[in-house]
């Protein structure tokens, strides 16, 4: 079973936001066994959304649409769904209600008559109630294809998504099941990684495929079985996860597809009962950002310091100044330093610190770009790894707070 979503909005085309509801749809659809044919945007304009609907009710049995949907008149999907379905707008009491008790609620401006047209829906639709917006959901059906419109707000369209659109899939259509499980791997490109498992992948069963997913220094093996019978899936699957283990076992991270690093190193210090500080340079606090980003981090995380400047290494971090004098400040001496000297500064039980050159200038180190220490303090020793990342800046600070994160969850184990 397909469906196709259609993202509506110029803003979209002209890249001032970018697309996330699509992906959201895309997910929640697969969690119940309908595959995505098409994603397409388009301009909000008549006859680019009558050509769309037109061209996915082809392709496929469900067609979501977001955008579109409010008060101004450059918001033209009603009249073009009226259009497209030879049907009128009529005012729905229910949602007028709605949006005048949102107004009284929560607006101070007063409700105008082009706040109340949002009440105006084709008559033809059945609306899906908005509870945090004034732009109703609507599902109208056309020879044996749903078509739903949604709210482009995200957390608006989410909510009807969750609430209202999935569990009438969910009653009206049979669905064939799909089974995704992910391995995470760290420390091996896709390249090396494919060709370590290519003869186990060549015996998948043919209701299984592999998909590879590399992002700066991980590379997550997607499992996806689809079928009919959902016991024969996740015994085939689980299956042939007992033969991969084997072959990736030293990279091999964990399971869980939706748990990023810094949230497994979050759960592993929380489960430990242990604490974190950061001594951060070429990374610019952006370690203890991740971490900050996770509620409950105040159990666990103690604080960073962000010591970008050479004087603030030495001065906050007390990091000796022969010490920088003799290995530079991008040096495994220095990172070491900073990460012993940040852990007894705040008293935690681990520290990570980072000191490289990011470029495209050397600063105050002779060091190629791209190179970047990463030191580890634990509560048994203190240890730096040099890496070469690269020559592109943002590139070299995300991989090193990717790595950094590798190395800190592997010394917690540890413990």
């Amino acid at each position: 079973m397909f469906a196709e979503i259609i993202t509506i909005g110029d803003e979209i085309l002209i890249g001032q936001i970018i697309d996330t509801n699509s992906a959201f749809i895309a997910k929640e659809l697969n969690k119940i066994g309908i595959s995505v044919y098409q994603i397409t945007s388009i301009q909000d304009e008549r006859e680019h959304i009558l050509a769309a609907l037109d061209e996915a009710s082809t392709r496929a049995q469900i067609v979501i649409v977001t955008g579109g949907l409010g008060p101004t008149k450059d918001d033209i999907t009603k009249h073009t769904f009226c259009e497209f379905f030879n049907d009128s707008l009529v005012q729905n009491e229910t949602v007028l209600k709605h949006v005048e008790e949102l107004f009284a609620s929560f607006i101070s401006t007063p409700i105008s008559e082009v706040n109340r047209q949002q009440a105006m829906v084709p008559s033809k639709a059945t609306v899906l109630h908005n509870a945090n917006g004034t732009a109703p959901g609507m599902w109208m059906q056309s020879n044996g294809v749903s078509f739903v419109s949604l709210p482009g707000v995200p957390f608006e369209m989410k909510a009807l998504m969750i609430n209202a659109v999935i569990p009438k899939i969910v009653q009206d259509f049979e669905r064939p099941y799909i089974i995704h499980r992910t391995l995470v791997t760290y420390g091996l490109g896709e390249s090396a990684v494919a060709e370590r498992i290519g003869e186990w992948e060549e015996n998948l069963p043919s209701f299984i495929k592999l998909a590879y997913l590399p992002n700066l220094g991980k590379v997550r093996l997607r499992l996806t079985a689809k079928g009919p019978e959902t016991k024969i899936l996740e015994e085939g699957i689980e299956a042939e996860i007992k033969k991969l283990l084997p072959l990736i076992d030293d990279i091999f991270y964990g399971t869980d597809d939706d748990e990023t690093l810094e949230e497994f190193v979050a759960k592993l210090l929380t489960t430990k009962q242990m604490t974190l500080a950061t001594a951060e340079s070429c990374t610019g606090g952006r370690i203890a950002q991740k971490i900050t980003a996770m509620s409950g981090a105040s159990a666990y995380f103690k604080g960073g310091i962000v010591s970008y400047a050479t004087e603030t290494k030495i001065n906050v971090l007390r990091v000796p100044k022969a010490l920088i004098d003799k290995h530079s400040v991008v040096s495994a001496e220095v990172a070491k330093a900073m990460a012993k000297n940040v852990k007894e500064l705040l008293k935690t039980d681990f520290a990570v610190a980072t000191t490289g050159n990011a470029g495209p200038t050397k600063g105050d180190s002779d060091a190629d770009i791209g190179t970047v220490f990463i030191a580890i303090a634990t509560p048994n020793k203190v240890f730096a790894a040099k890496f070469m990342l690269g020559n592109q800046r943002t590139r070299i600070v995300q991989k090193a707070v990717n790595k950094a994160f590798e190395l800190l969850q592997k010394e917690i184990l540890k413990i």
